[in-house]
């Protein structure tokens, strides 16, 4: 957010930190765009961007290719093959940017919906399903791909976030984390508190909120009276709003936000401000609480559609190659449908394993227990 200084004596706050002489204002905050929904490049003076062609059509790719990922699993569970899904359709671009924005060494902690950060984290999307299907917990190595396992429970992870930023600090690195989590976990204690710590112990840590408008039912509007990205400045630190379905704009923001929190200025929150054009997970009916002319008018700014346009408009890319992008699709299509309907069922006596470092006698009780109970049915009914 451009900041104008009115008065000499008034020092120029950090990018995106609001002016407080206009703390009290209703205008809507001005958003961080360097891509509008026309497919229009434009220059942000706080916020500067140099990507290629072949960047700028690699991104295209991503947005594509985790869309269509986030299509199949959610029809996969329409068809019963996983127990659940959180889609993130609409909010590829904050999470492609901001992952593309991250260097080897950074660290991120996600909510249940980051499936785009996943993937540009080179994490298999069989892997996730496989938490879904529930055969797995995750099945990733947190430590390879500096990917924390998905976080269920709500904000727990912003937490996570600031104690190993926290860690960071004390070994003299010059990594940085990324937490994510939603507008409606905003309201969560351990946010807040994470928040606290962070900016007293000036962690390296940018808290990264997908405001999509939604916190399941409920909207933004009856959680807080201002902004999300003000409530950083009551903290200590800035914080900035970019526009959500922008890839570029949130790739410059994060990768802004990850440099400052590197070089031992402390924490930024981020507001990716963009909208979840489904349902919150496929067990709920947005139907019930939405109408239909507010999902329609976030159609307009697709995050994907836009990079096309601007990749036609700039003749940066011919239809050889979004052909052969739908190809691929296609065949990552065929990849997680056939993955997921050929896993295999786990062991049930594995989540016995490691409940503890080493043998424990209560759980060796409760194995054998559940083992004869198991064999209770072999070779007859259930009832």
């Amino acid at each position: 957010m451009t900041v104008k200084s009115t008065s000499r004596a008034r020092k120029k706050a950090a990018p995106g930190v609001p002016d407080p002489a206009r703390a009290g204002s209703t205008a809507e905050p001005e958003l961080v765009q360097l891509l509008t929904p026309e497919g229009d490049r434009v220059e942000h003076p706080e916020f500067p961007l140099t990507v290629t062609p072949e960047e700028l059509r690699s991104l295209y790719r991503d947005l594509v290719l985790v869309r269509r990922f986030d299509a199949e699993a959610t029809s996969l569970q329409r068809q019963g093959e996983l127990g659940l899904w959180a889609s993130l359709l609409g909010q590829e671009a904050a999470q492609v940017g901001s992952g593309r924005a991250m260097r080897t060494g950074d660290y991120a902690f996600p909510t249940y919906r980051e499936h785009g950060v996943a993937w540009c984290r080179d994490v298999d999307p069989l892997n996730l399903l496989g938490m879904f299907r529930g055969v797995n917990n995750g099945g990733w190595d947190p430590n390879e791909k500096n990917f924390h396992l998905y976080t269920i429970v709500i904000g727990a992870q912003t937490l996570h976030a600031t104690g190993y930023a926290m860690g960071i600090t004390k070994d003299g690195a010059d990594d940085a984390v990324i937490a994510y989590f939603g507008d409606g976990a905003s309201s969560q204690g351990d946010v807040n508190e994470a928040f606290t710590f962070a900016s007293v112990y000036n962690s390296p840590v940018v808290f990264f909120c997908q405001n999509n408008q939604w916190a399941i039912s409920e909207p933004t509007t009856v959680q807080t009276r201002i902004p999300l990205y003000r409530r950083a400045s009551g903290f200590g630190f800035p914080g900035v709003r970019v526009d959500g379905n922008d890839v570029l704009a949130v790739l410059a923001v994060t990768r802004w936000a990850l440099d400052h929190a590197r070089t031992g200025q402390g924490p930024v929150l981020v507001e990716a401000f963009t909208y979840r054009m489904g349902a919150h997970t496929t067990s709920d009916d947005p139907t019930r609480y939405r109408q239909s002319e507010e999902t329609e008018s976030w159609k307009a700014k697709d995050p994907i559609l836009r990079l096309k346009a601007h990749l036609e408009k700039e003749g940066l890319a011919d239809e050889a190659f979004f052909a052969g992008i739908e190809a691929e699709s296609e065949q990552l299509g065929l990849r997680v449908r056939e993955g997921v309907r050929s896993m295999p069922d786990p062991d049930p006596t594995l989540i016995f394993d490691h409940a503890y470092s080493e043998p424990h006698p209560l759980v060796d009780e409760e194995r054998a227990e559940y083992e004869a109970y198991a064999a209770s049915f072999e070779g007859g009914e259930h009832h």
